[in-house]
């Protein structure tokens, strides 16, 4: 049975500190990794020095991601008209991956603008991905995709693990992988361990939170001890995120890590 290996999202937990302390409060909490969404404020240099401090390992970054309330909030790549944009970001995130050492760079998929069809941006989504694909190859960095649910990304392009799985085989599954967060996978598919294991072998990175209010494992209605059974018994020995609001102070409630993932 693999042991689960836990990182800290620094986007979502320890908030209470700005944002060049999450590194060090995460690595007193016991955490050995971390990931995040936007690195792109900060120098590869400085964010370098901050893991080396810490002793961290850094798994996934994002591609670039627009303001909240833009058009490219949730991403660039199933946008027509936003093409040089998208390639753009593509690069600097292998070139901040790479210089961070992650693994992985989540290629975010965007909302579907409403003036075009899903399919016009769908096939705009996959020529992107094939596209940004080439460039990782090697790299050493993996792209994954996510789906995400549409409760709390409305008009997202991904919207099942079935459906990136699909993209993951019509593109490149050695450059491209999914990567599977159970609580958006919770809102819109359920089913989760069954989900899981039919995809298991393009998974390459999992997140947890729980619905409905997306706080740390055990507030909610997912069944944590079965399934992290399964995600331990299954062939997967990549990382999970902790990409949880919580509902408290970060440090005081990670009692669940012991609670539930034993």
């Amino acid at each position: 049975m693999t042991r689960l290996r836990l990182d800290a999202n620094l986007k979502w937990l320890f908030t209470e500190l700005p944002f060049p302390q999450r590194f060090e409060a995460a690595a007193t909490a016991g955490f050995t990794a971390v990931e995040y969404a936007s690195p792109y404020e900060y120098e590869p240099r400085q964010l370098c020095a901050l893991l080396r401090n810490a002793g961290l390992e850094q798994i996934r970054i994002n591609t670039p991601m627009g303001p909240a309330g833009s058009p490219t909030r949730s991403g660039l790549a199933c946008i027509p008209d936003r093409v040089l944009e998208f390639r753009s970001g593509v690069l600097q995130g292998l070139e901040y991956a790479t210089a961070l050492g992650a693994k992985f760079l989540h290629v975010v998929g965007g909302v579907v603008p409403e003036e075009i069809s899903k399919d016009q941006a769908f096939a705009r989504y996959v020529a992107n991905i094939a596209w940004a694909a080439e460039q990782a190859q090697g790299s050493g960095v993996r792209l994954l995709l996510e789906a995400q649910n549409k409760r709390d990304a409305p008009g997202f392009i991904l919207s099942s693990q079935e459906q990136a799985a699909a993209v993951v085989e019509a593109v490149d599954d050695s450059t491209v992988g999914i990567l599977m967060d159970f609580y958006h996978a919770q809102v819109d598919e359920g089913d989760l361990i069954r989900t899981y294991e039919r995809f298991v072998d393009v998974i390459f990175h999992l997140q947890i939170a729980d619905p409905p209010t997306r706080n740390e494992p055990g507030t909610g209605e997912i069944g944590w001890p079965t399934l992290f059974k399964a995600i331990a018994s299954s062939s997967y020995n990549g990382w999970i995120g902790c990409e949880y609001r919580p509902k408290g102070e970060t440090t005081a409630g990670l009692t669940w890590m012991k609670e539930l993932a034993r």
